[in-house]
């Protein structure tokens, strides 16, 4: 998101600093730390007062940093139709993403699990981002499983696929990289069979309807 600086004079300009300063801040967080504005300004050559006029705190250098801020689809003009194909080409993409962005991801994680609300929900993790990829993937699947349905078993794939499963599988589980992509591969693999066979996950709405009847 720009700042109303950026959308004066000089636009082009503006860009490339920006753009600087977001390299500069990845470049950064992939060490393991997290960027402090001024920190990024210096790497990136750029003055500290022109730095915060893009970023007015390290809060939003980073969300400015996440690699997934401008993918709109995971999916090329000519995608296959078969749903199981086109989840196979969604997964493989959003966890190359994640593992070429690990540090990135896991820096998201820690902000995305402060106490403070307020100062969450406007992070790239807290927005649900993977969902309408997946959602889209899953799409020819809207005539037998409802819309609905659809993005249920779009939220349970992505329970197990996201940086959250990367982490407890490497750091809990000791597998490898390898192993821990296969192993969500797998489990992507699984859920939309399950769901092609028996349909998908209950919704939490039904079940309430069911308790109250």
């Amino acid at each position: 998101m720009s700042t109303p600086y950026e959308e004066g004079g000089y636009v082009n300009l503006k860009r490339r600093t920006r753009q600087a300063l977001v390299d500069a801040a990845r470049d950064i967080v992939a060490t393991g730390r997290a960027p402090k504005v001024e920190e990024a300004a210096a790497l990136a050559g750029v003055s500290r007062t022109t730095a915060y006029r893009y970023f007015p705190n390290q809060r939003a250098l980073l969300i400015g940093a996440h690699p997934e801020v401008a993918t709109g689809s995971m999916l090329d003009d000519e995608a296959p139709s078969d749903p199981v194909a086109r989840l196979d080409i969604v997964v493989d993409r959003v966890l190359d993403l994640i593992l070429s962005t690990e540090m990135q991801q896991r820096t998201m994680l820690r902000l995305s699990l402060e106490e403070d609300i307020q100062r969450r929900t406007d992070l790239p993790l807290r927005q649900g981002r993977v969902i309408p990829w997946l959602v889209e993937a899953l799409a020819p699947l809207n005539a037998s499983l409802g819309e609905e349905g659809v993005r249920r078993v779009a939220l349970a794939i992505r329970s197990a696929i996201g940086i959250e499963a990367l982490v407890w599988l490497t750091d809990v589980a000791k597998l490898s990289r390898d192993e821990a992509a296969e192993t969500m591969r797998w489990s992507a693999r699984s859920m939309l069979a399950s769901a092609l066979a028996g349909g998908a996950p209950a919704s939490t709405a039904g079940a309430d309807r069911k308790s109250r009847a």
